[in-house]
Order: C-alpha cells, then structure tokens, then sequence
C-alpha cells in the first residue's frame, strides 16, 4: 500500500508541474484558495497540528481567530504549492521583481567580506523564491534537501530547485559529506542557506522555542564555527503578490552550538509572531506535546 501511495503521488505531482503552468493565474489562485478551505473544512491531522502550533504562537488567541489564523495559515501553505508549480516558468524579471528585502544590506556586506555566508530559514512563505532571488542578484545558492520516497519524487524537487538556480545535496541517502561539501563552498566565498526549524534527525540541539521545549538542527551554527562564516537568520512573509525577505542581525559565535541555535530560534520566533499565518508547520515541533 505504501508503494502504491508513493507513486500516486509522484503521479500527482508530475501532473500538477505539467498542469498548474498553463492554467492563468487568477484561475489557479482561484482553485488553490478553494483547495485550502476544503482541507481546513475536513480537519485532517495536518490541519489539527498547524492549529497547535498556531496556538502555541498565538496563546491569547480566542477559539474564533485561532480558527480563522488556521485558514489563512492553510492559504498560505497552498499558496506555497501554488507557486512551486508556476515558478520554473516566471521570468527572472518576475523572480526579482515580486521580491522586497528589508535589512539587505546585512547579508550583501558580510558576503563581500568573502568568507561565505550562511542563512537560517523558518519554514515560512516560499523559500524556493527567496533562493531563486538570491542566485538571479548575485549569491547562488547551495543548499540540502530531506530525501522523499519514492526516489522519483525526490528527483524531481531535485531537478526543480535546479531549475531555480540551487546547487541542492541530499541530506541522506548518499556518498557524499554534505557537511564537508558546504564548508567548501563557503571557503570558496559561497552562500549556503538552510531551513532550521525543525529537527529531522531527533539529534538535534534542545531550544526554548515561544517558551517551550525542542529541538533545531546543529549543522546552521557547527558550520559556521567550522568555517568562520557569518550566520545571518532570515524571516520571510508575504504582502500581497509580494515575497518580503527580512535578514537579522548575524548570530554571534558566542555560547557554541547551543547558544548560537538558540539566538536563532529566538530571531525566527520573532519573524513568526510578526506573520504567523505564514509559518507552514504542519508537523509536531514542541517535545512537550
């Protein structure tokens, strides 16, 4: 039954990427919104899991608005797909021009200092744009990617990140040290960005997270004390047709690991509370749950 949920879904992904760009935006936009209001309407374990997480984020929420932030959080989500599906085929006119920066100047300074860089996301908004933005004005992205079943599925986000511009290594499943791979592109004055805000590995380093307990992967902070480049956390919503990018101050190689995963535990915490309904958690990421 699971080999044959897999290649469903690869089917279905394979048809939505052939699909979805030849409709007109208006009309896909139109069906993604209805795709998420139906999925909210069912109340599936996903949805139920983004409620918690909101809740956690929003705890003064009344039952009414916690509601309505789960709606707008699962717009959102689809949104994400939506684009996903659209954007091998946007112009790099458009790639750049729906994206708005704030605080810019702290990730193009410390990558002309020439050490590399490393940039910590949230699973917020759509990072696959905030990526392709970042190779089309300068600073190609290396990146990893949690490797999906069935390998065929897999291979395709590969080949679309691509697509986008990302030089993208699997987190498992390989021969090659992805570790050491990374350090060497940020030697080479390379730009490595890392979503890390949820621990795949159940190995990762303890934070407080909106005052309770998890866990957030190392690699973001034991890089950057391995290779002296600057750690700067980014936070991303949408307004409107745009993509806002926001980079923090850089983590301060102060406390080691530990301290520097919780410093940016602490900047995405802040970038969700400001935009929450962005924050694409559907899996369990409070140990105390």
């Amino acid at each position: 039954m699971d080999g044959l949920r897999q290649r469903a879904a690869d089917l279905a992904f394979a048809l939505a990427w052939a699909l979805v760009r030849r409709l007109p935006e208006k009309t896909v936009t139109w069906l993604f919104r209805q795709a998420a209001d139906r999925v909210v309407r069912r109340n599936g374990r996903g949805v139920r899991r983004l409620r918690g997480n909101l809740a956690v984020v929003r705890p003064d929420a009344t039952s009414k608005e916690l509601d309505a932030l789960t709606l707008a959080g699962m717009r959102s989500y689809l949104r994400y797909w939506q684009e996903a599906f659209r954007l091998p085929e946007w112009s790099d006119q458009e790639v750049v021009g729906r994206v708005r920066t704030v605080n810019e100047k702290l990730l193009r300074d410390a990558h002309a200092a020439g050490r590399g860089v490393i940039c910590a996301l949230p699973h917020l908004a759509n990072y696959d744009h905030a990526g392709a933005w970042a190779g089309l004005t300068g600073m190609p992205v290396s990146t990893v990617a949690e490797r999906l079943k069935p390998e065929s599925l897999f291979d395709r986000f590969i080949e679309y990140r691509k697509k986008l511009g990302m030089e993208v290594l699997p987190l498992t499943g390989s021969d090659q040290d992805v570790v050491g791979i990374l350090a060497e592109r940020l030697e080479a004055g390379g730009f490595v960005c890392l979503v890390a805000d949820r621990d795949l590995s159940e190995r990762g380093v303890p934070v407080t997270f909106f005052g309770r307990p998890s866990r957030m992967p190392a690699g973001p902070a034991a890089l950057s004390l391995r290779t002296g480049a600057p750690l700067i956390p980014a936070t991303l919503h949408y307004d409107g047709p745009q993509l806002v990018i926001t980079f923090h101050d850089a983590i301060e190689p102060e406390g080691g690991t530990a301290g520097m995963t919780q410093r940016c535990a602490d900047a995405f915490a802040a970038g969700i509370a400001a935009h929450p309904q962005d924050w694409h958690m559907l899996q369990r990421i409070f140990l105390d749950e």
